[in-house]
């Protein structure tokens, strides 16, 4: 992870220098023929990059962009011209706009490169990012907090199966709580059959692979809430669709980041507690692969659910709700403020907008809809809200249990969500990601593959809270 640091001046630097919305004439002196460059640059209203290799540096001039996500994704186009072996780069702006250029010049930097052989050759060699504003210590570690929890989430979403089975993903999530000292207390399969989570059980019948359920706990001394915030996310670590394989061509070829909502919450806990955040927050994640070998459930089995409930089983491919169902009714345990679970649920989700947001939906006060949406707005990982009436409901009942879990074929998205609803006594908010958070082709500084996102929205969100 590479290092943000506030620099006294530009010219004590080696590597490349970035200068934002502003000339150096000031500064340094430049031979004739750069400044009638720099010149030409900021008449040119269409030209937005001058890169200068100058004297074993590299200059580099960007003007100030209108809205903060073009300064994002100036920040990603200045990654895109840049040879990999800068190791250094230097902002020169406001603090504002340099910190955004950063934070999307930083987000592009992130490569998977585990598996390649050529690796050394093709990594990026940045290792720091220097400014010249007089920005905080806190702004730069919340900074590199939310990047470092975001590149988790990347890598974890990246890994395949073979590399990350429910009990890896339980580790790597220990192995965050011992660094940035939170809690974490894994449950193993013969615990969870104590327990009785009869969803999460019934998915992992057809795997050799048993489940976990991990459950997080950061609690600050002076937290601001009463009463914790419980954030759950979907730990399915690769889902074939069960016995209800999924038919479409490529459709399992991503299935590895069926697991991005538990890397969105459980790196939203790893972030908030790096940065300290005064808010106390509790993470449950539950996790199996899905797979249709061994004994695994069918379509027309009833589960009974951790709360008692009965579900009657009609597609295995519904089976982000079954385990993320358990969870939600554990949560109570905790007399929660709130309860939001991050999932990559439905393709309904990702067929009505898009992989350019997140769908939400839920029954809690309206402040934190509003919330949630001016976060989604500021770090441009928007939200947008879904109906959530009671109708919905009721294409979840079943003639033969009490509910079923698959509805009627209809807005798949919002059925999904009141399946989940019923789960959760304390307020409640459902979050479907399955459109951003992961990418079969580049999309600026999300990249393509697993792009971390609600790590950045619900930081933001968190702050407003706190």
């Amino acid at each position: 992870m590479m290092n943000l640091n506030t620099s006294a001046a530009f010219d004590q630097q080696e590597g490349l220098v970035v200068l934002v919305g502003k000339k150096m004439e000031t500064q340094t002196k430049l031979p004739k023929v750069v400044a009638e460059e720099l010149e030409l640059f900021h008449k040119n209203a269409d030209q937005q990059f001058l890169h200068l290799p100058l004297k074993g540096k590299h200059f580099v001039f960007i003007k100030d962009q209108e809205t903060d996500e073009k300064q994002r994704i100036m920040g990603h186009k200045l990654r895109g011209v840049l040879p990999k072996e800068v190791q250094s780069i230097f902002i020169d702006g406001g603090k504002s706009n340099s910190l955004l250029l950063a934070e999307g010049f930083a987000l592009s930097n992130y490569q998977y490169l585990r598996y390649r052989k050529e690796a050394k050759k093709e990594k990026y060699a940045l290792e720091t990012i220097d400014f010249s504003a007089k920005i905080t210590a806190s702004a730069i570690e919340e900074l590199s907090a939310t990047l470092k929890a975001v590149f988790w989430a990347r890598d974890l979403v990246n890994e395949p199966v073979s590399g990350l089975n429910a009990t890896q993903l339980a580790e790597a999530i220990e192995e965050k709580g011992k660094e940035a000292k939170f809690s974490v207390t894994i449950l193993e399969k013969s615990k969870i059959e104590a327990l009785k989570m009869g969803g999460l059980l019934a998915v992992n019948k057809g795997s050799v692979d048993p489940p976990t359920f991990t459950i997080i706990e950061y609690k600050p001394k002076k937290a601001s809430n009463k009463k914790p915030i419980v954030l759950v996310g979907k730990g399915v670590v690769y889902d074939t669709g069960g016995l209800s394989l999924k038919p479409t061509a490529g459709s399992m070829d991503a299935m590895k980041s069926d697991m991005a909502g538990a890397a969105m919450m459980a790196g939203t806990i790893y972030a908030a507690a790096m940065m300290e955040l005064p808010i106390h927050l509790i993470g449950l994640i539950p996790a199996t692969d899905n797979r249709p070998g061994l004994n695994a459930y069918t379509p027309g089995d009833i589960i009974t659910m951790y709360d008692g409930t009965t579900v009657e089983v009609l597609n295995t491919d519904a089976e982000g709700r079954m385990i993320l169902a358990d969870a939600l009714a554990y949560s109570e345990k905790f007399k929660p403020e709130l309860v939001i679970d991050a999932a990559t649920l439905t393709g309904a989700a990702a067929r009505a907008i898009g992989t350019r947001a997140s769908i939400m939906m839920g029954n809690a006060d309206r402040k934190y809809f509003t919330m949630l949406n001016d976060a989604g707005m500021e770090t441009y990982e928007r939200m947008v809200e879904f109906p959530f009436w009671d109708d919905y409901y009721d294409d979840m009942k079943s003639k033969i249990a009490d509910l079923n879990n698959i509805g009627n074929g209809y807005a798949g998205m919002i059925t999904a969500g009141k399946f989940l609803e019923h789960f959760v006594k304390a307020p409640y908010i459902h979050m479907d990601i399955a459109g951003p958070a992961f990418l079969d082709r580049p999309q600026d500084y999300r990249g393509v593959g697993g792009t971390g996102t609600g790590i950045r929205l619900m930081i933001n969100f968190l702050k407003r809270l706190a």
